[in-house]
This record gives structure tokens, sequence and C-alpha cells, in this order.
């Protein structure tokens, strides 16, 4: 398995714009202390495996977390699945939110 390097949240942007499946993996008490995204599917991390299941895996997905830390986990989890256009945002929900997401 290799390690997904993060991306730019101006790159996430342009892959969402494009038709990129935006994954929100924070808990709900991060999303209630600083808020969600529009257009963000919510999948909880336990809930990686279940959900991976429900998708093709040449769909493409950007994933943020609030870290990088929390997010390349799971894009490392769905690489090694056999996902083949998984990103995981640089500077998680705050980045994304700066760039107007």
């Amino acid at each position: 398995m290799t390690e997904i390097a993060p991306t730019s949240a101006a790159e996430a942007r342009e892959r969402v714009a494009k038709g990129a499946l935006l994954i929100d993996v924070r808990s709900d008490a991060g999303r209630a202390a600083t808020g969600a995204l529009e257009g963000a599917t919510v999948v909880l991390k336990e809930d990686v495996a279940a959900f991976a299941q429900t998708l093709e895996a040449d769909r493409e997905v950007v994933i943020f977390c609030g870290t990088t830390a929390g997010s390349g986990p799971v894009a490392d989890y769905l690489d090694a699945k056999g996902f083949t256009a998984v990103s995981h945002v640089d500077g998680g929900y705050e980045a994304l939110a700066a760039e107007g997401q």
C-alpha cells in the first residue's frame, strides 16, 4: 500500500466541481463545532468500509477531516481496497472552508 499524498484545497475544489464525491469523515462533534460543507457526504470513519462497498472502485472521491492525519488513513484504506481516484485534503475542513467549498 502506498500513502496517498494530500492535495491542496484548491485542487480538491476543482475535482469536486468536475464530479468527484466529497466525503466528510469528521466526527459528529467536529461538525457541530465547526460546521458542515454544502454537498459533502458524511461518513463516519467507522462506517467507511461499509460505505466503500456502495461505490464503484473508479469513482473519484475527495476525503476531508479536521486534519490531514484524520483523512490520510481513510484515503490509504480506500487505495488499498482498489479505489483508483482517491485524494484527501491538506489542511482539512479549514482549508476547504477557506476555499469556499
